[in-house]
């Protein structure tokens, strides 16, 4: 199936990031957008980077205009309406697709590795979150409802 280690993906500034960079760290890995109802969880996963970073925690997001095209902008606008809107300080990386055959090799992985409901593989919206260990495990999904903040207790145990 493959390791989350094992990619290497454009950061929203065009430099290749290679995710063996992560290794040892949490990670909460989410698909954003900027014109969603959802999109005021950045204030929260903003809140958690700031929280657990320190401990080895980050938040790496992948903005995604796949869901009702509530992500139309370039990476550059993505990135400063983040930053000018939430001070987001985590990695922001360019946009990509969940879902489909041209979805990132990252979220094959991760889907199937953390299935939604009913054991459904695919991305439903905007902000759905999953939850990686230290050893670049999928351990849990979270659907886009789930606000950031009760996705603390959950980081603490794998820290």
């Amino acid at each position: 199936m493959g390791s989350i280690y094992d990619f290497s993906m454009p950061l929203a500034n065009g430099h290749q990031q290679a995710l063996d960079h992560y290794r040892g760290k949490v990670l909460l890995i989410v698909n954003t957008a900027s014109k969603c109802g959802f999109t005021p969880q950045y204030e929260g996963l903003q809140k958690l980077q700031d929280q657990y970073v320190d401990k080895g925690f980050s938040v790496l997001a992948f903005p995604c205009d796949q869901f009702g095209k509530q992500e139309p902008g370039s990476d550059e606008e993505i990135v400063s309406f983040c930053t000018t809107n939430f001070n987001i300080n985590f990695p922001i990386f360019s946009k990509i697709e969940v879902n489909g055959e041209n979805a990132a090799p990252i979220y094959q992985v991760m889907k199937s590795s953390a299935t939604g409901i009913f054991g459904s593989e695919g991305i439903k919206w905007n902000f759905t979150k999953f939850l990686v260990n230290q050893d670049g495990d999928v351990v849990k999904r979270y659907a886009p409802t789930t606000k950031p903040e009760v996705i603390a207790k959950d980081i603490e145990k794998f820290l």
